[in-house]
């Protein structure tokens, strides 16, 4: 399916209901697996939670994750830990393209008993589950922050409890965090000191609720919206709180180069375009928060603001190579665009061409990514319905925010 969107305005003062973080849910569900004493509350609707949920629920045999680099990850450290199970973990196309070497390496030093199918270093992977006695093991810590976190999750069901041991340049610390946050909220005695994660074992035997916050990733694609929007229009987001687990929270402090307001209110936000950009060039580290960088390359875009975005050197092994996407589809709609290895550039673009496809390689973030700038031009976004990953109420919500 195509997404025709013809150019447009945001209406103000709506209010969008976006579901729960998928990272916080996906790491919960993994957890709820092993402590069957956790209820998790707002949980994310994404396709990625629901492949979580179905794979969990399945425990056997061939499990197809589709796309959901998280749940390969997750399941793969999951599995190899559950005693007397032996099963198959396979995906699409690009998920046999995603290394996982790194993660089968360290679970393979713990003991873990786990053999490639296919391609040395990729998906499929047979995994039996045995009992992990090791308690230490080392890992390189640059390439993505879902391996640790992997690790860092069952770790609590380990009979020895783990003590992780990062080399190298930390990768989305955020996300480290998140899982140490709520391993810590669960009632598990952790740390993160000097570069060692140490983690204790865990007896839960009594029930513990968990409240998933609404998604800041999600909420990147608003923050574009209002970015591209007229001074003074404003819409609310639920559910939100001002101190989150989420690394992609920073999305309130980055938008306000683009003259956009967060307000925190009782359990949701208030965006508000409150000023044009002051300068014409933006420049930022998104090594912690990654997922965002789509989103703010369209947004700088869109407001003929030049920018250079520097640690996105995990963007290369997502759904899609999403640096060479975005040069790629930006190029179609007029930009000037350079990438590296870990690096994005572009050029300050004063004209947009319109009535451009933009492709979307089966990644959710491009699709959303690219949707703001129906308020500066016509485009058509391509298999539009891979929002569904992480948003499937995305287009929903568009079309409720935009004008008649």
């Amino acid at each position: 399916m195509n997404k025709k969107l013809n150019k447009t305005y945001l209406k103000s003062g709506k209010t969008a209901f976006i579901s729960g973080s998928k990272s916080e849910t996906n790491r919960l569900l993994l957890l709820q697996a092993l402590f069957p004493q956790l209820e998790i509350v707002n949980m994310s609707n994404s396709d990625d939670s629901q492949v979580m949920i179905a794979a969990l629920e399945k425990g056997n045999g061939t499990i197809d994750i589709h796309h959901a680099g998280t749940a390969m990850r997750f399941l793969t450290a999951f599995f190899a830990t559950q005693e007397g199970k032996e099963v198959v973990l396979t995906g699409s196309s690009r998920m046999k393209e995603r290394p996982i070497h790194i993660l089968i390496q360290a679970l393979q030093s713990l003991g873990a008993e786990i053999t490639y199918l296919e391609k040395e270093g990729f998906p499929p992977l047979k995994v039996v589950g045995k009992e992990l006695i090791r308690n230490e093991v080392s890992i390189p810590a640059e390439v993505s922050s879902q391996y640790i976190s992997a690790l860092m999750l069952v770790a609590p069901s380990l009979p020895n409890g783990l003590i992780i041991h990062l080399i190298g340049k930390l990768t989305s610390v955020p996300y480290i965090k998140m899982t140490l946050k709520l391993l810590e909220e669960i009632g598990v005695t952790a740390f993160f000191e000097n570069a060692t994660i140490v983690i204790h074992p865990l007896q839960l035997t009594v029930k513990k609720t968990m409240v998933v916050e609404s998604d800041w990733s999600s909420a990147s694609y608003w923050y574009s919206f209002i970015a591209l929007s007229e001074v003074g229009t404003n819409i609310h987001l639920q559910s939100y709180k001002q101190h989150s687990l989420q690394g992609d929270s920073v999305l309130s402090e980055i938008y306000a180069f683009f003259g956009v307001e967060t307000t925190f209110l009782e359990n949701e936000i208030r965006l508000q375009k409150k000023y044009a950009p002051q300068e014409s060039h933006f420049s930022c580290d998104l090594r912690n928060a990654p997922d965002i960088a789509q989103t703010i390359a369209v947004t700088c875009f869109g407001l003929g603001v030049s920018c250079d975005l520097t640690g996105l050197h995990t963007l290369k092994i997502k759904e899609t190579d999403r640096l060479q996407a975005l040069k790629t589809e930006l190029t179609k709609l007029g930009g000037v665009v350079k990438v590296t290895a870990e690096s994005f550039h572009l050029n300050r673009c004063k004209e947009i061409r319109s009535n451009i496809a933009i492709d979307t390689y089966d990644d959710h973030r491009m699709a959303m990514a690219f949707a703001p700038l129906c308020l500066k031009s016509n485009i058509t976004i391509n298999n539009s319905e891979v929002v569904s990953k992480s948003y499937p109420d995305f287009w929903s919500d568009v079309e409720s925010i935009m004008s008649d």
